[in-house]
């Protein structure tokens, strides 16, 4: 078994790194690695900066965007992340997201560095939705630069099987490239501790950026449909506004709570607050690669309504820990709310199962363990 003591892992957010990532880091610290992460702007970040030092992790900032194709902003990306590996002289590097797996690979590939991972979280505003005009032309391009990318790696990581497929059928990963599918970034039950179900009347809880494709539209639109009927359930909301051309505006946004439909808390740190306060959990979307959001609101215990679309059915067993939904659809959601509310004894139930699921299968050590498995960095394997 081979082993690879510097590891750097690349992604496009700095808060990323210890929101999502943390686990992982730990797990390549704990098996000797000396870990180096990098994103953008990290040393702005001064909490994300403690908390990888905390954890013995090395930060570094590189100019590297998350949305647009500006060909001079990614070259010069690329010739950062370059300049930053001949520094550092990693033995792996894991980008995760669409520009740190394309110029983290590319420049791991120039940089001469030995072994190159990717892992797609999500196809995002390319893959995501109908391919026209400005989406297909994204399309395009993020295709192309996906198979040169991707091609220079030894290995990938996929969220759910649906994605894997579709890299496949478009010719996106050459069959000599060893791909593995894991349980998403897994949860870190100890940060995600199960909380009883609150007293009071129904709150359903929405936790996403604000886009079109997560389907935070439907999820209003089902709030107004539910609240004719039930004025006493309440529908929060919690995140930001986003570049993306996907975006919801503010103002569409402040309509809903201007009706009273939504409960809008914008972007929050710390969502468990707000997960320990609601009842049923709610995403929509129309795909994922592995909704982080649910896995946390399972670890909280509460039953979930998603869609029946790649990487959310994964989350949900029908009718046992959730419902599941057609995507695109606010009448469908909004008859899965009033089931809740008509039959609010399925909540408890629900909630443990969804509970049970998480631990057995999406608990962060275990997801970690996998990926260390298949990176030939011995580590504790979790089972």
């Amino acid at each position: 078994m081979s082993f690879y003591p510097r590891f750097m892992l690349i992604g496009g957010l700095a808060q990323s790194l210890v929101n999502f990532r943390e686990p992982l880091l730990r797990g390549l610290r704990d098996a000797g690695c000396e870990v180096h992460a990098a994103a953008a702007a990290v040393h702005d970040n001064d909490s994300v900066v403690a908390r990888l030092d905390s954890i013995g992790v090395h930060p570094h900032s590189v100019p590297i965007s998350r949305a647009g194709l500006n060909p001079v902003s990614d070259l010069r990306a690329l010739v950062a992340l370059v300049r930053l590996m001949h520094h550092t002289r990693p033995d792996l590097v894991l980008g995760y997201t669409i520009k740190p797996v394309v110029w983290g690979t590319l420049a791991a590939w120039v940089a001469g560095v030995p072994r190159r991972y990717a892992m797609i979280t999500g196809l995002g505003y390319a893959f995501t939705g109908k391919a026209t005009r400005m989406r297909a032309r994204v399309q395009r391009v993020v295709k192309i630069l996906y198979r040169f990318a991707l091609s220079r790696t030894h290995g990938i990581f996929f969220q759910n099987p649906d994605d894997l497929a579709l890299f496949r059928e478009l010719g996106l990963i050459p069959d000599r490239i060893p791909t593995m599918v894991v349980n998403g970034s897994g949860v870190d039950l100890d940060s995600y501790p199960m909380h009883p179900l609150p007293e009071g009347p129904l709150r359903f809880l929405m936790i996403a950026r604000l886009l079109g494709d997560k389907g935070v539209r439907e999820y209003a639109a089902a709030a107004a449909i539910v609240r004719q009927t039930h004025p006493g359930a309440a529908f929060h909301l919690v995140g930001g506004l986003d570049p993306n051309p996907d975006a919801i505006s503010r103002e569409e946004v402040e309509n809903w709570t201007a009706r009273g439909d939504i409960v809008w808390h914008g972007e929050q740190a710390d969502v468990r607050p707000y997960l320990a306060e609601a009842h049923v959990f709610v995403l929509p979307s129309y795909r994922e690669g592995t909704p982080r959001t649910v896995l946390e609101a399972m670890a909280t215990g509460r039953p979930i309504i998603t869609t029946d679309a790649p990487g959310c059915r994964e989350t949900v067993v029908d009718g046992h820990n959730g419902l599941l939904i057609p995507a695109r659809n606010g009448d469908a959601l909004a008859d899965a709310m009033l089931r809740f509310l008509s039959c609010p004894e399925m909540i408890d139930g629900m909630a443990k199962r969804s509970l049970d699921i998480v631990r057995e299968k999406y608990c962060s050590e275990k997801v970690t363990a996998s990926m260390l498995e298949a990176m030939n960095i011995p580590g504790k394997i979790a089972r």
